[in-house]
């Protein structure tokens, strides 16, 4: 599977994203659609999707985007929720979730800081956020991610940067 990864989208979606991610088979959406299901929607109809719900999403998202997600892909268990924090420093129920469910990655976003580190405290869980892909927000930068998952291992992980 090629995977894209974004996050904390705020209502944006802008064409410099999509030509970044036209060539993946699907969209992680880490939280923070930004609002409704109206961009969640506009998404879905440009690659499939799955998503997880943020602190600024509506019920209405909620019903369809869960606050996090475990799922398989490409042999290796993912967990995915909005407010995850970073190795040594998880969010108390990011830390329950993940003891809990002992993925191999753990996608978070919140921060609106792109982070790729590996936990070793967690068996070498591979932790993915994405940053921020919309203009509302601190950051500078706006950011992406994409890379392949195939036979228990991600590979060929690339960054899309765009100025804010």
């Amino acid at each position: 599977m090629y995977i894209g990864l974004i996050s904390d989208t705020h209502g944006v979606f802008s064409d410099e994203f999509k030509a970044f991610l036209e060539p993946v088979d699907e969209i992680w959406h880490a939280g923070d659609f930004g609002g409704g299901l109206d961009l969640a929607q506009e998404i879905a109809q440009f690659k499939p999707l799955a998503g997880v719900a943020g602190n600024c999403d509506n019920y209405d998202l909620r019903y369809t985007h869960p606050m996090h997600r475990v799922f398989n892909c490409g042999g290796l268990k993912v967990l995915m929720t909005h407010i995850g924090g970073y190795p040594g420093r998880y969010d108390a129920k990011a830390r329950k979730l993940i003891n809990e469910h002992r993925p191999d990655i753990f996608v978070c976003g919140h921060s609106h800081i792109l982070k790729v580190v590996r936990d070793p405290s967690y068996n070498g869980m591979l932790v993915l956020n994405p940053g921020a892909a919309g203009i509302q927000g601190f950051h500078v930068v706006r950011t992406a991610l994409r890379f392949h998952i195939d036979e228990g291992r991600i590979h060929d992980m690339e960054v899309f940067e765009l100025d804010r």
